[in-house]
């Protein structure tokens, strides 16, 4: 920690990492993302070793889920993204991928949600981007928070970033964010070294700074 003009300033993950100044986010592990990953179940159990840990040393848990909009209801912004991910030509032929109470929109079962923990539900690439996280965040004085889930490379970086540019300090768990692509998230990756303002740690390193407490 580092304290100047009157502010604590918290420089490290350790800095960072207690119950009124760090949350745990869990980044859209939805059964259609999870799937769709090699590693998918890898990623499942490092997310539910952080959960634990954050339920059992009084971390607050916030989770994320991707929605689709029904097509017909879809904006031109959401319409060409959906064509861009499903490889279609014709706006006509997208479908909602993450329709709100499909089967595939639905967390996976080990990661439910406890009865003191909130999923807010999302259209864009940010976890911050029209939901109210940023309000939540702040309303609890929390100013950073560690991010584990799915996809690093096409959410988890956007989240990091906007994050930053909010205020927080955000710690990606880098062995408990999955990838679609292996090389595009480390790309992601070496950015936000790149950038600054985000830090990087693993699962078994920040499970043992949140037992500690």
């Amino acid at each position: 920690m580092r304290q100047a003009y009157g502010l604590t300033i918290p420089q490290t993950v350790e800095d960072a990492c207690h119950p009124e100044r760090m949350a745990l986010l869990i980044y859209d592990m939805q059964a259609g993302i999870v799937g769709q990953l090699p590693d998918g179940e890898s990623i499942v159990k490092s997310c539910v070793q952080l959960r634990d840990a954050a339920r059992a040393n009084g971390f607050r848990v916030f989770y994320t889920r991707h929605m689709s909009i029904p097509p017909a209801a879809a904006g031109i912004s959401q319409l060409r993204t959906a064509m861009e991910w499903q490889h279609v030509d014709d706006p006509a032929e997208v479908r909602a991928a993450f329709a709100q109470g499909s089967p595939q929109y639905q967390l996976v079962p080990e990661l439910s949600p406890g009865p003191d923990e909130v999923v807010f539900d999302k259209i864009a690439m940010s976890a911050f981007a029209g939901t109210p996280l940023d309000i939540a965040l702040r309303d609890l004085g929390i100013g950073a928070f560690a991010v584990a889930g799915i996809a690093m490379e096409v959410g988890i970086e956007p989240t990091v970033r906007h994050a930053t540019d909010l205020g927080y300090l955000p710690i990606v768990v880098t062995d408990a964010c999955g990838a679609g692509h292996a090389e595009a998230a480390e790309r992601s990756l070496a950015g936000l070294a790149f950038a600054g303002g985000s830090r990087t740690t693993d699962t078994a390193a920040l499970s043992a700074l949140m037992n500690r407490r």
